[in-house]
């Protein structure tokens, strides 16, 4: 089984103590975003778990005990860094603070471990094609000796995003293709393998490769493990990446990001965050008398189990 971390809040970033006292106890709860009433319940021990990935935009507060799960589980680390400011993602850190964590990070696992993933792409006013190439050179120039790739894709016009930000500009394919040519070039002069995520198009002609953001492929060589040739179902259209299991809950990041699909608003996750009981099982909450817990599948997709 991998493990997903990051796809429903920025667990590294507020929820660390929560996490690492679940792996020190060898088993998380995960509530059903679609059926509260049921929980799942996955073994957190090395035998169960084939890879744990991380998704995070500050891995600040877990890097000094990173290596209670780094020395025990394969591990995999995106970490998201993007061209905006405090207007677009207010509980994110600064550009040059969030590089010198990264740096951090990638001394810590090695750079075959983290990949950079500068999403979702978006157009303002402030936020043109121009600053996002002046941004993303900048950025990878500090970046490359660190990474083991880029990750780009482009933001998903859905109704909640345009009440949210109303003053985002649609991506024509003009706009997409000129995103992409830029980001390609400026990728190849750094040395820095590029690919999109969750986006249709096909860009390679740009030097940016399709696959998906999380594969067997990518994590396997990371950790210097063997995967079994599966199929990579995805999440959703144009995504290619290999099933996981999340433990997180939607409405709980406090990062604000205005492009955020996992929150309903911000006020949800600040109330929600009151819930939250570091040493509960659950990220939010407890246990109620009307849950049921069920033991969540875990096969592995190692070819050869340690």
């Amino acid at each position: 089984m991998i493990l997903n971390t990051g796809g429903r809040t920025d667990t590294v970033q507020y929820y660390t103590e929560w996490l690492l006292n679940r792996f020190s106890e060898g088993y998380v709860l995960s509530r059903n975003p679609l059926f509260p009433n049921k929980v799942t319940r996955y073994e957190l021990t090395p035998d169960k778990v084939d890879c744990v990935v991380f998704c995070s935009k500050d891995y600040r507060p877990i890097l000094p005990r990173l290596h209670e799960i780094t020395d025990r589980f394969n591990t995999y680390f995106h970490y998201t860094i993007t061209a905006y400011g405090r207007d677009v993602e207010p509980g994110v850190p600064s550009i040059d603070d969030s590089i010198d964590t990264l740096i951090e990070l990638s001394g810590i696992v090695g750079r075959q471990r983290v990949a950079w993933r500068y999403d979702p792409v978006l157009l303002t006013d402030r936020y043109t094609v121009e600053t996002h190439m002046e941004t993303f050179e900048s950025m990878a120039e500090r970046l490359h000796p660190h990474i083991d790739r880029c990750i780009f894709s482009f933001v998903e016009m859905y109704r909640k995003l345009e009440r949210n930000m109303p003053e985002i500009l649609p991506l024509s394919d003009e706009d997409k293709d000129d995103l992409a040519r830029g980001l390609g070039e400026i990728a190849k002069h750094h040395d820095i393998a590029i690919q999109t995520c969750g986006t249709n198009g096909d860009f390679t002609r740009y030097g940016i490769m399709k696959s998906g953001c999380m594969t067997l492929d990518i994590l396997g060589r990371a950790n210097g493990v063997e995967f079994r040739d599966l199929k990579h179902k995805g999440m959703r259209e144009g995504c290619h990446r290999i099933e996981s299991r999340d433990i997180g809950a939607y409405d709980t990041c406090l990062n604000g990001c205005r492009y955020c699909y996992a929150n309903t608003n911000p006020n949800k996750a600040h109330e929600n965050v009151l819930l939250h009981d570091p040493k509960s099982p659950l990220i939010l909450g407890h246990l109620r008398p009307e849950d049921t817990v069920i033991q969540g599948a875990q096969r592995s997709f190692l070819k050869v189990k340690p």
